[in-house]
């Protein structure tokens, strides 16, 4: 990742994230940043279940601190946390991005003393992280997302300025994520003891370099060196590891897939909520790297609903895409354009076990879904640079059939769209064959094709 490709943005948080004395207890205190105003406090609560979600956000914590490609590289702790209907979400990148984890507590864990709205960014320090560590089971814990008035009633409000190269790769990995949770379909239930005794049978460090399979056997699963259609396909089995130390105070283990694209998530279920660990294909691909949104994103369907599907986003845990159709007069497929579109500058993410989208916002803003997106950014230099002929052209919509040439470096690339799926004679879609989205010269000829709207055309036009 080069320095273009982050942007510069100051964290200001008015204390340091850490457990303190609260009556006969202890409380939690996150520092946060973001929001509406400096460092709001919009949710305040006694957690009923303190030890559980203290290994939760303790197992997030690891996430966030740890790197499964180029481990010497920079490291990223910030997760991202939001307070919406009915659910408190903790969300985070390992700093490779290979791994997405999200913490779904639900407001049922929490005696609420203040329940808002809203998403921000929290200080997961060593500190802090020690803190959850020595939680237990019997302890009085009062968790607080934000900056409380004791505070400040007392005098203590200090604030501590960290500016930091926030990458552009989380924006685009919170999208990936969101369109591969898309695709996920359930595979397997195991009980939690089988699945510790599986996720303690993974390697220490490394693991295979091949991919492997999980597959069941008996009532648990078993990891396989031997391709299985029916199995579940895992490469860098060692970020399973994350799971060890919070799977024996679950009560089930879900395993879902993407098929053919080799994602995997792996979704821990306790009476207090969710934790979901996401893995990415490859060690070497982080979910920031992948294209999965792209070819909803260079459509012009959602151009005219994304002030109508933003005026609909009112901080719900679960968004209802077809009543918001119905009441926008939109179509599905515009509405979940525009959703895709803000998924890019953060405002939305899936929960695949609710099979809905949910409303957050980070804490930073993007003027153009191009800006994060480079072979978008690429897409429309080409067609700014003229060039492009469409040799055949049928249908409209999702039914759209196309031949369009699109100059490429130093020769002319034909690229194939059509509802089956589209293709390109570039060097790059050889390579991933769709798996990492389209390319630059497919997305132009979508672009130019699609927004002349319904039509029928044999022979050669000209940009």
């Amino acid at each position: 990742m080069s320095a273009a490709e982050s942007l510069a943005y100051t964290y200001r948080y008015a204390f340091a994230s850490k457990l303190v004395s609260q009556g006969d207890g202890l409380g939690l205190r996150l520092a946060t940043c973001g929001g509406p105003e400096a460092n709001p406090h919009f949710f305040r609560g006694r957690l009923a279940h303190p030890k559980e979600i203290a290994d939760q956000l303790l197992t997030l914590g690891h996430v966030v601190s740890s790197r499964f490609y180029l481990p010497n590289a920079m490291r990223l702790i910030d997760p991202v946390v939001t307070s919406n209907d009915n659910m408190l979400r903790f969300e985070g990148f390992s700093s490779c991005c290979s791994v997405y984890a999200r913490a779904d507590i639900k407001a049922e864990a929490f005696e609420i003393e203040f329940h808002g709205r809203g998403t921000t960014n929290v200080d997961f320090n060593s500190g802090m992280r020690t803190a959850l560590a020595r939680i237990r089971p019997r302890d009085e814990v009062h968790l607080s997302v934000g900056a409380d008035e004791l505070a400040l009633v007392r005098g203590q409000h200090t604030v501590v300025e960290r500016k930091v190269l926030l990458p552009v790769r989380w924006l685009r990995g919170f999208t990936e994520v969101q369109a591969y949770q898309l695709k996920l379909r359930m595979r397997y239930k195991v009980s939690a003891p089988d699945a510790l005794r599986f996720i303690q049978g993974m390697p220490r460090s490394g693991g295979p370099k091949q991919p492997s399979w999980v597959v069941p056997i008996g009532h648990g699963i078993r990891l396989s060196q031997r391709e299985s259609k029916d199995g579940v396909r895992v490469t860098g089995t060692d970020r399973l590891r994350l799971l060890e130390g919070l799977v024996g105070s679950a009560t089930e283990l879900h395993i879902w897939d993407a098929p053919g694209t080799g994602t995997s998530a792996w979704e821990l279920v306790f009476p207090s909520g969710r934790f979901t660990l996401m893995l990415s294909p490859e060690l070497s691909r982080g979910f920031s790297g992948e294209g999965q949104m792209l070819r909803q994103l260079a459509g012009p369907r959602w151009q005219r609903a994304l002030l109508q599907v933003r005026a609909e986003l009112l901080w719900q845990s679960r968004i209802d895409a077809p009543g918001i159709a119905q009441r926008c007069n939109l179509s599905l497929p515009e509405v979940q354009g525009a959703l895709a579109t803000f998924a890019a500058r953060g405002l939305v993410g899936y929960d695949a076990a609710e099979e809905t989208y949910f409303h957050r916002e980070l804490p930073f803003d993007f003027t153009a879904v191009e800006s994060s997106q480079p072979r978008l950014k690429s897409a429309r230099v080409l067609i700014a640079g003229g060039g492009l002929r469409v040799l055949q052209r049928r249908g409209t919509g999702d039914a759209i059939q196309a031949v369009v040439m699109v100059p490429g470096t130093g020769v002319e690339h034909r690229v194939y769209l059509s509802p089956e799926g589209d293709k390109c004679t570039c060097p790059w879609h050889a390579k991933n064959r769709g798996e990492r989205g389209p390319c630059k010269h497919v997305l132009a000829a979508r672009i130019l094709v699609e927004k002349n709207g319904a039509t029928t055309v044999m022979a050669e036009e000209c940009s």
